[in-house]
């Protein structure tokens, strides 16, 4: 396969691997990657996988190579609260949630790292579609949870404050009763606790 057969083959993927090359060219030799890297017509995210370097590596491109390069997972803390302007700053590479170990990869795009959960906390994530293609990300109430839940220090006021958490925002666009239910279901009685105190503190900010 010549490298334009193979380009037109894989155009709607943002990201590919070595198992969807297998699936369009059951013979394809590896070889002819590293030949292609050389040359400037592919780059390696991590082992395995690979884009084409004309692909624009816009915010979410990059959740789409955080959900293929480590999965399951789905975009979640810090990166779905900047998504959504819930935090100010913009975060420095994407942060996940996955049923696998904690990990963390360092690419040539973006840095990506991963957070355990048990696989019952792995909810609260929805599609997003982006000219076609879809990416997994966790709903603005999920992705509190999240991150509360993998800090477990934030428990006072002065810790809410700290986030410079966009109150008004959340309470427009967000669901207070989903948050709730949603904490319910993880289950964790300390969680819920931290979270009805947030909310009386968002209620208050």
């Amino acid at each position: 396969m010549r490298f334009l057969e193979f380009q037109q083959a894989l155009q709607d993927f943002t990201i590919f691997s070595l198992a969807d090359i297998h699936s369009v060219d059951p013979k394809f030799h590896r070889r002819r990657l590293n030949n292609w890297q050389e040359k400037g017509y592919i780059r390696k995210v991590i082992r395995g996988y690979y884009i084409f370097t004309d692909v624009k590596m816009d915010e979410f491109a990059l959740f789409i190579l955080a959900n293929k390069i480590y999965d399951p997972s789905y975009v979640s803390f810090e990166s779905a609260l900047s998504f959504y302007h819930l935090i100010p700053e913009s975060v420095y590479g994407i942060t996940s949630a996955s049923t696998l170990v904690t990990r963390a990869f360092k690419t040539p795009m973006a840095n990506f790292k991963y957070h355990s959960l048990k696989p019952g906390l792995f909810f609260g994530y929805e599609l997003i579609d982006h000219n076609g293609k879809h990416g997994k990300i966790a709903c603005r109430e999920k992705a509190i949870l999240d991150y509360f839940y993998i800090h477990p220090d934030l428990k006072s006021s002065d810790d809410f404050t700290k986030l410079r958490f966009n109150a008004e925002l959340f309470l427009k666009e967000g669901d207070r009763d989903k948050l709730r239910a949603l904490a319910e279901r993880m289950g964790q009685k300390q969680l819920l606790r931290r979270i009805n105190n947030f909310m009386e503190y968002l209620q208050n900010a």
